[in-house]
């Protein structure tokens, strides 16, 4: 089995290309039924595969964010939480805020259907607790929880320091099955049921957190790397589909979705840790890379054009997937990237200020 260990890198290898895997699932979720497209037979022997893609987003968030958090803190003793917030909000901002301003003309001139209601929470990233939301904003929920985890876990990860924040994390992955089996007895016969709540889903990131904070206990586990071995993942991977398959029954959405977190943490550090093998090899493939590089453009911007409910040429294939593509393509290369050598420059001040500011543990509520 070929591997690396990557923890001195800033960059994760193989994580683009499992965005780039999630955000396929989200397409294919979206793109079967609309007009000209049509149905893809067995499709749904996998479940619902852009709730899933999703899922896969949300692991790969937590892993991601609390190794960049573990990074700074094991490099100069504390987080700065200002420069943290500023860094996400420059990631995250400028894309949706356009995106919603868009949605907000196109329904100003009564082009679609969106109400204010829809773009209150949209712009506030609660989409998350709003029932019913429109077709346009709905995606958002997912952008919602990211907010909200990007508010929570860095001040917790800070206050707390990475060896008690484990514990946090590894709370809220079990807390999570907890929460969904509240949902179901106290709001079942609500308008509030099933809706994707942050504590409804936050498991999803914990895992991913969890999985940061325990990754150099892992890898020295011989049992554990035992795992990585082809047919314990595809075994796991089956399982995980499996699972999604059978999401819409009660016990499987309190209990199946614990299981596919944790499944998932595994295989994502798999793939990180075996980026050299045939499978890492196909992920971090510059074309693959790159669509996972353009994710959260395309997440963002493939809402109004793979809408099953409309039959306009827009919405249509295979214009719609062009279109998406275009659209997402444009945002990355006129708003998303330009921000990144910013984003970047702040990244290395982040350094350079905890350090002046040690030994306080949560800088950012005492640099300027």
């Amino acid at each position: 089995m070929q591997h690396e260990r990557s923890g001195s890198s800033s960059h994760l290898p193989s994580l683009d290309g499992l965005r780039a895997i999630s955000i396929v699932l989200v397409l294919i979720g979206h793109l079967e039924g609309t007009h000209k497209f049509g149905h893809l037979p067995g499709i749904f022997v996998f479940g619902n595969l852009a709730h899933f893609g999703v899922t896969v987003f949300f692991v790969i968030s937590g892993f991601l964010i609390t190794s960049l958090l573990i990074r700074e803190y094991e490099h100069t003793g504390g987080i700065s939480l200002k420069l943290f917030y500023l860094r996400r909000a420059l990631r995250i901002f400028p894309a949706a805020f356009a995106y919603i301003g868009v949605v907000s003309l196109l329904s100003a001139l009564g082009a679609i259907a969106v109400t204010r209601t829809d773009l209150l929470f949209a712009a506030t990233y609660t989409v998350n607790y709003l029932t019913h939301p429109a077709w346009y904003i709905g995606h958002l929920w997912s952008l919602s929880v990211e907010e909200q985890f990007y508010l929570l876990w860095p001040f917790t990860f800070a206050v707390f320091g990475p060896r008690r924040a484990v514990w946090v994390a590894g709370a809220f992955v079990f807390l999570g099955a907890g929460f969904r089996a509240l949902d179901w007895f106290f709001l079942r016969h609500t308008a509030y049921y099933a809706t994707p709540m942050f504590p409804m889903v936050a498991d999803s990131l914990a895992a991913g957190c969890l999985l940061a904070t325990c990754r150099k206990y892992l890898e020295s586990q011989s049992w554990y790397l035992t795992l990585f071995r082809p047919h314990w993942s595809l075994l796991m991977l089956a399982a995980i589909l499996v699972t999604n398959r059978y999401m819409n029954h009660t016990v499987f959405l309190v209990a199946g979705t614990a299981l596919i977190n944790v499944l998932l943490a595994v295989l994502i550090h798999r793939s990180v840790f075996c980026w050299r093998d045939r499978m890492g090899q196909l992920l971090n493939w510059t074309p693959v890379a790159f669509i996972g590089v353009l994710s959260y453009s395309l997440y963002l911007w493939q809402q109004p054009f793979l809408n099953r409910g409309s039959s306009a040429w827009p919405a249509s294939f295979p214009q719609n997937l062009v279109f998406a593509f275009a659209t997402a393509l444009a945002s990355y290369l006129f708003l998303e990237k330009p921000l990144m050598q910013l984003r970047n420059r702040l990244r290395t001040r982040s350094a350079s200020d905890t350090v002046e500011s040690a030994p306080a543990k949560v800088l950012g509520s005492t640099t300027t």
